[in-house]
Protein backbone atom coordinates (compact mmCIF):
# COMPACT_ATOMS: atom_id res chain seq x y z
CA UNK A 1 0.00 0.00 0.00
CA UNK A 2 1.10 3.30 -1.19
CA UNK A 3 1.14 6.11 1.90
CA UNK A 4 0.22 9.38 0.75
CA UNK A 5 2.24 12.28 2.05
CA UNK A 6 0.67 15.18 3.05
CA UNK A 7 2.27 18.48 2.98
CA UNK A 8 2.41 18.61 6.97
CA UNK A 9 4.53 15.24 6.83
CA UNK A 10 6.69 16.63 4.15
CA UNK A 11 7.03 19.70 5.91
CA UNK A 12 8.27 17.27 9.20
CA UNK A 13 10.29 15.10 7.53
CA UNK A 14 12.74 18.32 6.35
CA UNK A 15 12.28 20.52 9.20
CA UNK A 16 13.09 19.96 13.28
CA UNK A 17 12.05 22.80 15.66
CA UNK A 18 13.34 23.29 19.01
CA UNK A 19 11.17 22.93 22.15
CA UNK A 20 12.12 26.81 22.55
CA UNK A 21 10.20 27.41 18.87
CA UNK A 22 7.75 24.44 19.09
CA UNK A 23 6.29 26.31 22.03
CA UNK A 24 6.18 29.67 20.63
CA UNK A 25 4.25 28.08 17.74
CA UNK A 26 1.50 26.59 20.62
CA UNK A 27 1.62 30.11 22.16
CA UNK A 28 0.38 32.38 19.10
CA UNK A 29 -2.52 29.82 19.30
CA UNK A 30 -3.39 30.47 23.00
CA UNK A 31 -2.64 34.28 22.31
CA UNK A 32 -5.04 34.11 19.49
CA UNK A 33 -7.32 31.79 20.86
CA UNK A 34 -8.07 34.76 23.92
CA UNK A 35 -7.73 37.12 21.06
CA UNK A 36 -10.56 35.42 18.92
CA UNK A 37 -12.82 35.53 22.42
CA UNK A 38 -12.33 39.06 23.09
CA UNK A 39 -12.83 40.53 19.11
CA UNK A 40 -16.17 38.46 19.71
CA UNK A 41 -17.30 40.37 22.52
CA UNK A 42 -16.43 43.54 20.47
CA UNK A 43 -18.56 42.71 18.23
CA UNK A 44 -21.35 42.06 20.75
CA UNK A 45 -21.05 45.14 22.70
CA UNK A 46 -20.82 47.11 19.45
CA UNK A 47 -24.30 46.06 19.08
CA UNK A 48 -22.24 44.69 15.24
CA UNK A 49 -23.75 40.81 16.14
CA UNK A 50 -25.87 41.28 12.97
CA UNK A 51 -24.19 43.54 10.62
CA UNK A 52 -23.41 40.75 8.49
CA UNK A 53 -27.02 39.44 8.43
CA UNK A 54 -26.38 35.61 6.89
CA UNK A 55 -24.00 33.12 6.88
CA UNK A 56 -21.40 32.31 5.69
CA UNK A 57 -22.02 35.34 3.24
CA UNK A 58 -22.28 38.71 4.77
CA UNK A 59 -25.32 39.40 2.74
CA UNK A 60 -27.28 37.09 0.28
CA UNK A 61 -25.54 38.88 -2.36
CA UNK A 62 -22.24 39.61 -1.33
CA UNK A 63 -19.76 37.30 0.56
CA UNK A 64 -17.76 40.45 1.90
CA UNK A 65 -19.26 43.47 3.41
CA UNK A 66 -21.47 46.32 1.52
CA UNK A 67 -20.85 50.91 2.02
CA UNK A 68 -24.54 49.91 3.12
CA UNK A 69 -23.81 47.53 6.26
CA UNK A 70 -21.81 50.39 8.14
CA UNK A 71 -19.59 50.00 10.62
CA UNK A 72 -21.67 47.22 12.16
CA UNK A 73 -20.81 45.68 9.04
CA UNK A 74 -17.29 45.54 9.28
CA UNK A 75 -16.87 44.79 12.69
CA UNK A 76 -18.53 42.07 12.22
CA UNK A 77 -17.02 40.80 8.62
CA UNK A 78 -13.98 41.98 10.23
CA UNK A 79 -14.37 39.45 13.36
CA UNK A 80 -15.08 36.43 10.54
CA UNK A 81 -11.69 37.45 8.69
CA UNK A 82 -10.15 36.65 12.11
CA UNK A 83 -11.13 33.13 11.92
CA UNK A 84 -8.58 32.94 9.03
CA UNK A 85 -5.98 34.21 11.63
CA UNK A 86 -6.90 32.33 14.30
CA UNK A 87 -6.70 28.74 11.88
CA UNK A 88 -3.12 30.20 10.88
CA UNK A 89 -1.66 30.11 14.39
CA UNK A 90 -3.10 26.93 15.15
CA UNK A 91 -1.59 25.83 11.73
CA UNK A 92 1.53 26.57 13.16
CA UNK A 93 0.98 24.52 15.58
CA UNK A 94 0.09 21.58 13.90
CA UNK A 95 2.89 21.98 12.19
CA UNK A 96 5.51 22.49 15.07
CA UNK A 97 4.14 19.38 17.20
CA UNK A 98 4.07 17.35 14.24
CA UNK A 99 7.70 17.90 13.39
CA UNK A 100 9.11 17.55 16.60
CA UNK A 101 11.64 14.03 16.82
CA UNK A 102 10.96 11.66 17.53
CA UNK A 103 7.84 11.88 16.47
CA UNK A 104 4.66 12.28 19.29
CA UNK A 105 1.45 11.02 18.35
CA UNK A 106 -0.44 12.09 21.28
CA UNK A 107 0.74 15.39 20.83
CA UNK A 108 -0.06 16.02 17.05
CA UNK A 109 -3.64 14.34 18.33
CA UNK A 110 -3.81 17.38 20.60
CA UNK A 111 -2.68 20.04 17.91
CA UNK A 112 -4.99 18.77 15.64
CA UNK A 113 -8.33 19.32 17.75
CA UNK A 114 -7.57 22.72 17.68
CA UNK A 115 -8.21 22.66 14.06
CA UNK A 116 -11.67 21.14 14.73
CA UNK A 117 -12.71 23.15 17.40
CA UNK A 118 -12.18 26.14 15.38
CA UNK A 119 -14.25 24.79 12.70
CA UNK A 120 -17.02 23.90 15.10
CA UNK A 121 -17.17 26.98 16.47
CA UNK A 122 -17.13 28.83 12.96
CA UNK A 123 -20.30 27.32 12.42
CA UNK A 124 -21.85 27.95 15.46
CA UNK A 125 -20.96 31.26 15.06
CA UNK A 126 -23.08 31.07 11.35
CA UNK A 127 -25.86 29.51 13.32
CA UNK A 128 -25.89 31.96 16.06
CA UNK A 129 -26.23 34.56 12.99
CA UNK A 130 -29.18 32.40 11.62
CA UNK A 131 -30.84 32.31 14.90
CA UNK A 132 -30.83 36.00 15.65
CA UNK A 133 -28.43 35.83 18.29
CA UNK A 134 -30.46 33.43 20.44
CA UNK A 135 -28.89 33.83 23.88
CA UNK A 136 -28.01 29.99 23.68
CA UNK A 137 -26.40 29.77 20.52
CA UNK A 138 -24.45 32.82 21.95
CA UNK A 139 -23.40 31.45 25.05
CA UNK A 140 -22.70 27.90 23.51
CA UNK A 141 -20.43 29.84 20.89
CA UNK A 142 -18.82 31.65 23.96
CA UNK A 143 -18.34 27.97 25.88
CA UNK A 144 -16.74 26.86 22.29
CA UNK A 145 -14.19 29.53 22.20
CA UNK A 146 -12.97 28.45 26.03
CA UNK A 147 -13.29 24.59 24.99
CA UNK A 148 -10.40 26.09 22.54
CA UNK A 149 -8.69 28.09 24.58
CA UNK A 150 -8.25 24.93 26.88
CA UNK A 151 -6.93 22.40 24.41
CA UNK A 152 -4.25 25.49 23.11
CA UNK A 153 -3.15 25.43 26.70
CA UNK A 154 -2.70 22.18 27.47
CA UNK A 155 -0.92 21.42 23.54
CA UNK A 156 1.57 24.71 25.06
CA UNK A 157 2.23 23.09 27.99
CA UNK A 158 2.61 19.09 26.70
CA UNK A 159 5.15 20.45 24.36
CA UNK A 160 7.79 20.96 27.56
CA UNK A 161 6.74 18.23 28.48
CA UNK A 162 7.48 14.58 28.14
CA UNK A 163 5.21 11.53 27.19
CA UNK A 164 6.14 9.15 29.78
CA UNK A 165 3.22 8.61 32.71
CA UNK A 166 2.34 11.74 34.97
CA UNK A 167 4.08 12.19 38.22
CA UNK A 168 2.36 14.09 40.72
CA UNK A 169 4.41 16.83 42.46
CA UNK A 170 2.16 17.22 45.70
CA UNK A 171 0.00 15.30 47.95
CA UNK A 172 -3.42 14.01 46.83
CA UNK A 173 -5.50 16.36 49.07
CA UNK A 174 -3.72 19.31 47.09
CA UNK A 175 -3.83 17.73 43.78
CA UNK A 176 -7.72 17.09 44.89
CA UNK A 177 -8.12 20.91 45.73
CA UNK A 178 -7.12 21.79 42.42
CA UNK A 179 -9.79 20.09 40.69
CA UNK A 180 -12.23 21.28 42.52
CA UNK A 181 -11.07 24.98 41.56
CA UNK A 182 -11.14 24.07 37.79
CA UNK A 183 -15.04 22.64 38.63
CA UNK A 184 -15.97 25.88 40.15
CA UNK A 185 -14.25 27.66 37.69
CA UNK A 186 -16.03 26.27 34.64
CA UNK A 187 -19.59 26.84 36.92
CA UNK A 188 -18.52 30.62 37.24
CA UNK A 189 -17.89 31.07 33.49
CA UNK A 190 -21.02 29.42 32.49
CA UNK A 191 -22.57 30.85 35.17
CA UNK A 192 -21.48 34.33 33.25
CA UNK A 193 -23.04 33.73 30.55
CA UNK A 194 -26.51 33.54 31.63
CA UNK A 195 -25.52 36.98 33.08
CA UNK A 196 -24.60 38.62 29.61
CA UNK A 197 -27.72 36.57 28.20
CA UNK A 198 -30.07 38.01 30.04
CA UNK A 199 -28.59 41.24 30.58
CA UNK A 200 -27.82 44.55 28.18
CA UNK A 201 -25.53 44.17 25.31
CA UNK A 202 -27.79 41.79 23.58
CA UNK A 203 -25.89 42.16 20.25
CA UNK A 204 -27.43 44.50 18.16
CA UNK A 205 -30.11 46.94 18.13
CA UNK A 206 -32.70 45.13 17.14
CA UNK A 207 -35.44 43.27 19.01
CA UNK A 208 -32.71 40.19 20.33
CA UNK A 209 -34.44 36.90 22.78
CA UNK A 210 -32.88 36.80 25.88
CA UNK A 211 -32.49 34.59 28.62
CA UNK A 212 -35.99 34.30 30.84
CA UNK A 213 -34.52 35.68 33.85
CA UNK A 214 -33.77 38.69 35.61
CA UNK A 215 -30.07 39.75 34.98
CA UNK A 216 -29.16 41.14 38.11
CA UNK A 217 -30.11 38.15 40.10
CA UNK A 218 -27.93 35.80 37.45
CA UNK A 219 -25.24 38.42 38.53
CA UNK A 220 -25.02 37.89 42.64
CA UNK A 221 -25.21 33.89 41.66
CA UNK A 222 -22.36 34.81 39.47
CA UNK A 223 -20.66 36.52 42.24
CA UNK A 224 -21.21 33.81 44.57
CA UNK A 225 -19.72 31.36 42.48
CA UNK A 226 -16.82 33.88 42.01
CA UNK A 227 -16.36 34.18 46.04
CA UNK A 228 -16.31 30.33 45.79
CA UNK A 229 -13.22 30.75 43.92
CA UNK A 230 -11.48 33.20 45.63
CA UNK A 231 -11.99 30.99 49.06
CA UNK A 232 -10.58 27.65 47.22
CA UNK A 233 -7.91 29.41 45.54
CA UNK A 234 -6.72 31.12 48.63
CA UNK A 235 -6.60 27.95 50.62
CA UNK A 236 -4.55 26.63 47.62
CA UNK A 237 -2.17 29.48 48.08
CA UNK A 238 -1.83 28.25 51.92
CA UNK A 239 -1.68 24.40 51.29
CA UNK A 240 1.34 24.64 49.14
CA UNK A 241 2.77 26.35 51.27
CA UNK A 242 2.27 24.01 53.75
CA UNK A 243 3.61 21.57 52.19
CA UNK A 244 6.86 23.31 50.88
CA UNK A 245 5.62 22.73 47.12
CA UNK A 246 7.68 23.44 43.94
CA UNK A 247 8.68 27.25 43.83
CA UNK A 248 6.51 27.27 40.32
CA UNK A 249 3.78 25.50 41.61
CA UNK A 250 3.29 28.39 44.13
CA UNK A 251 4.13 31.22 41.73
CA UNK A 252 0.87 29.48 39.78
CA UNK A 253 -1.07 29.91 42.88
CA UNK A 254 0.00 33.52 43.34
CA UNK A 255 -0.64 34.44 39.63
CA UNK A 256 -4.27 32.79 39.95
CA UNK A 257 -5.05 35.25 43.02
CA UNK A 258 -3.78 38.53 41.19
CA UNK A 259 -6.04 37.54 38.44
CA UNK A 260 -9.22 37.00 40.57
CA UNK A 261 -8.28 40.01 42.20
CA UNK A 262 -8.42 42.17 39.31
CA UNK A 263 -11.32 40.07 37.81
CA UNK A 264 -13.72 40.68 40.65
CA UNK A 265 -12.81 44.13 40.80
CA UNK A 266 -13.98 44.72 37.43
CA UNK A 267 -16.39 43.10 37.94
CA UNK A 268 -18.19 44.97 40.97
CA UNK A 269 -16.90 48.27 38.99
CA UNK A 270 -19.02 47.33 36.16
CA UNK A 271 -22.51 46.09 38.01
CA UNK A 272 -22.14 49.13 40.21
CA UNK A 273 -21.80 51.22 36.76
CA UNK A 274 -24.10 50.26 34.56
CA UNK A 275 -21.91 47.31 33.17
CA UNK A 276 -20.23 50.02 30.25
CA UNK A 277 -18.96 47.89 27.55
CA UNK A 278 -15.08 49.02 27.88
CA UNK A 279 -15.21 47.62 31.52
CA UNK A 280 -17.60 44.01 29.94
CA UNK A 281 -14.71 43.65 27.75
CA UNK A 282 -12.02 43.78 30.27
CA UNK A 283 -14.02 41.17 32.04
CA UNK A 284 -13.98 39.12 29.04
CA UNK A 285 -9.98 39.43 28.88
CA UNK A 286 -9.86 38.54 32.43
CA UNK A 287 -12.40 35.71 32.15
CA UNK A 288 -9.61 34.31 29.90
CA UNK A 289 -6.76 34.80 31.76
CA UNK A 290 -8.22 33.43 35.01
CA UNK A 291 -8.85 30.07 32.85
CA UNK A 292 -5.29 30.10 31.80
CA UNK A 293 -3.95 30.89 35.35
CA UNK A 294 -6.68 27.98 36.45
CA UNK A 295 -4.89 25.15 33.94
CA UNK A 296 -1.30 26.02 34.79
CA UNK A 297 -2.38 25.66 38.55
CA UNK A 298 -3.38 22.26 37.80
CA UNK A 299 -0.94 21.01 35.48
CA UNK A 300 1.77 22.35 37.57
CA UNK A 301 1.02 19.78 40.10
CA UNK A 302 2.55 17.02 37.78
CA UNK A 303 5.18 16.61 35.50
CA UNK A 304 5.86 14.02 32.83
CA UNK A 305 9.23 12.56 32.14
CA UNK A 306 10.61 11.50 28.80
CA UNK A 307 9.51 7.82 28.45
CA UNK A 308 11.88 5.33 29.94
CA UNK A 309 14.52 7.72 30.99
CA UNK A 310 12.84 9.21 34.57
CA UNK A 311 14.12 12.87 33.89
CA UNK A 312 11.54 15.67 33.52
CA UNK A 313 12.03 17.05 29.58
CA UNK A 314 12.98 20.46 29.08
CA UNK A 315 10.69 23.21 29.08
CA UNK A 316 12.75 24.59 26.31
CA UNK A 317 15.70 24.03 24.50
CA UNK A 318 18.63 22.86 26.72
CA UNK A 319 16.59 24.41 29.91
CA UNK A 320 15.74 22.60 32.86
CA UNK A 321 12.45 22.66 34.15
CA UNK A 322 11.82 25.68 36.99
CA UNK A 323 11.36 23.69 39.81
CA UNK A 324 14.14 21.65 38.96
CA UNK A 325 16.50 24.92 38.58
CA UNK A 326 14.76 25.32 41.72
CA UNK A 327 16.56 22.73 43.65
Amino acid sequence: MVRVETPISYIAKRWTPSVRTAKRAALTAVVMSVFIIITGGAVRLTGSGLGCDTWPKCTDDSLFATPEQGLHGAIEFGNRMLTYVLSAAVGWAIIAARSLKPRRRGLTRLAWSQFWLVMGNAVIGGITVWAGLNPWSVAGHFLLANCLLTVAVLTWVRIGEGDGAPRPRAPRPVRQLSWAIVATTVVLIVLGTTVTGSGKHAGDSSDVPRMPWDWSAAAHVHAVAAWAVCALAVAMWFALRVVDAPVDTRGRARDLLIVLVAQGGIGYVQYFNDVPEILVGLHMLGSALLWIAVLRLLLSLRERPVAGTGIPAPTAAGDLPEHAAAH
